[in-house]
């Protein structure tokens, strides 16, 4: 019998040895796996390479992980925000390295890699710093970049339900990179707000396949 849910999240985040590379789901807060976020610091693991939107906000879990100095390398899209001054700290004191992807490119690097492509020629970053040491392309009459895939060791992401055999789905604009990050990971790890009984959830809503998600943990946010 398949069944990914889980009891004890510490039990499944202890699978997370220092040095992996973690996609983080969330658009600023919206969908970010706070308490999952939570976990992962309590474990104490290092030399972390965090692929997200953006760097944190203010104290709250991606930032309050970038503040224990776990996070060897970010790589996102929006490194700096009013309230992102844990990372701007950091990095003004050499303490973090910034990997900056434009948005949409960040979208297609996380799909090329789940869906095991190869890299990509995208024109977002041609003629700018960003393209800088990478191979381009003249096709067609427009100009490319190359750009690798993005890969990851684990992929921590937040859904609203999730049933036993992985499936997932999501509320509203929560959603963000989840369902990308799921697929681009070797190993991922949902937080839900419930785990509901095989045949629950409706197909059509189904956004995430279980095929996709090793591990399930029903969480409330005020655990």
């Amino acid at each position: 019998m398949i069944d990914k849910s889980a009891l004890s999240m510490m039990d499944v985040l202890a699978k997370i040895p220092s040095g992996s590379t973690i996609m983080i789901a969330g658009f600023g807060t919206a969908g970010q796996p706070a308490e999952l976020i939570d976990g992962l610091i309590e474990l104490g693991v290092r030399d972390l390479v965090i692929v997200n939107n953006n760097a944190g906000n203010a104290d709250y879990g991606l930032a309050k992980l970038l503040k224990t100095g776990a996070v060897r390398k970010i790589i996102c899209s929006f490194p700096r925000q009013s309230d992102s001054y844990i990372f701007d700290e950091l990095y003004r004191a050499g303490k973090i390295e910034l990997e900056l992807v434009p948005q949409g490119n960040l979208a297609c690097r996380i799909q090329a890699a789940g869906m095991g492509l190869g890299p990509i020629y995208t024109p977002t970053g041609f003629g700018t710093l960003l393209a800088e040491g990478k191979e381009t392309l003249h096709y067609q009459g427009k100009d490319y970049v190359l750009e690798e895939p993005i890969r990851a060791d684990f992929a921590l992401i937040k859904a609203h339900q999730g049933d036993r055999w992985g499936n997932l789905v999501y509320r509203k604009a929560a959603r963000n990179f989840a369902p990308i990050m799921a697929m681009a990971a070797d190993c991922s790890i949902a937080q839900v707000q419930q785990v509901v009984a095989l045949g629950e959830l409706d197909p059509e809503h189904i956004i995430t396949p279980g095929i996709f998600v090793q591990h399930v943990v029903a969480l409330h946010p005020a655990q």
